[in-house]
């Protein structure tokens, strides 16, 4: 009978490594779940205020604001308040500028903390800024 040749190393992921890399992608998909809100939030702040620069380009402030206001109370937006959005005159037409913070808990009394911070012009057709 011929003898069998057993590898005299095992090769290969252990319980431990494999639940090592089950936290930690645990806690990635947790970190998404928590964050995601914020995001999807500051994408409707965002999208708001584009749509008011493409619609609103021949108004003034308060008109501005009023048109923001209608669109946040469509969007649900919460975690700013329309007079946080400072509007200035510029040579060209206004420019709406957003900063905040978003924060969200995530284990105990651990939080996660970004800042966003977002740039349009209204009557010159082109939007800067970003997260």
């Amino acid at each position: 009978m011929k003898s069998v040749d057993l590898p005299t190393k095992q090769r290969g992921a252990t319980m431990l490594g494999m639940l090592v890399i089950g936290a930690i992608l645990a806690l990635g998909l947790y970190s998404v779940i928590r964050l995601w809100p914020l995001y999807f939030e500051y994408y409707s702040i965002v999208r708001s205020m584009e749509s008011v620069a493409k619609e609103e380009s021949a108004a003034d402030i308060p008109q501005l604001r009023k048109a923001l206001d209608r669109r946040w109370e469509i969007e649900d937006i919460k975690s700013l308040d329309i007079k946080d959005i400072e509007i200035k005159k510029t040579s060209s037409g206004y420019t709406m500028h957003a900063a905040y913070e978003g924060r969200t808990s995530f284990v105990a009394n651990i939080y996660w903390v970004i800042e966003f911070d977002k740039t349009v012009n209204v009557g010159s057709g082109s939007a800067g800024g970003g997260v």
